[in-house]
């Protein structure tokens, strides 16, 4: 399993509009190429969120279901990628103060990561976790800040 946190300077209502909203994943989840459908009640259990992700030349199509929702607090995604296999993402938002204390775990579920978890698959999953928390904190504080902004205007 691969485990990554992350403090968002921006509140868990904030950080959860970005995840309640479907069609923004490629917006900060890495590798995604395009949204190609999301279901009108994502993210409540059973919806499904398909995209294309790849690297270069490579390019395959993924689809995320829904397994818990609990609004503002947590998220389970499994995401399923043939021949791949499939994984769990888990995704929760801690208050911290003001802000956002968020932790996502990546597991294997079915497939060749089942047998090659730890390293090196871990080590990759971390780094691109790492570079998609980053991507979440940098909209959810610009778009917190964007809102101030507009709260009072000058």
């Amino acid at each position: 399993m691969a485990r990554n946190r992350r403090l968002i300077l921006s509140s868990p209502s904030k950080v959860w509009s970005l995840l309640s909203d479907g069609h923004r994943y490629g917006e900060w989840v890495s590798g995604t190429r395009q949204i190609l459908a999301a279901d009108p009640h994502w993210p409540a259990v059973g919806a499904r969120l398909q995209v294309r992700v790849g690297v270069g030349p490579a390019v395959l199509d993924d689809t995320c279901v829904v397994r818990i929702c609990e609004p503002e607090r947590r998220l389970e995604l499994e995401a399923k990628a043939d021949p791949f296999g499939a994984a769990r993402i888990a995704m929760r938002l801690i208050p911290w103060g003001e802000n956002t204390l968020f932790i996502l775990d990546w597991h294997a579920l079915r497939g060749p990561g089942v047998r090659m978890h730890g390293l090196p698959v871990d080590y990759l999953v971390r780094i691109r976790s790492g570079m998609m928390l980053t991507k979440l904190a940098r909209i959810a504080v610009r778009e917190a800040g964007d809102r101030t902004v507009d709260a009072h205007p000058h």
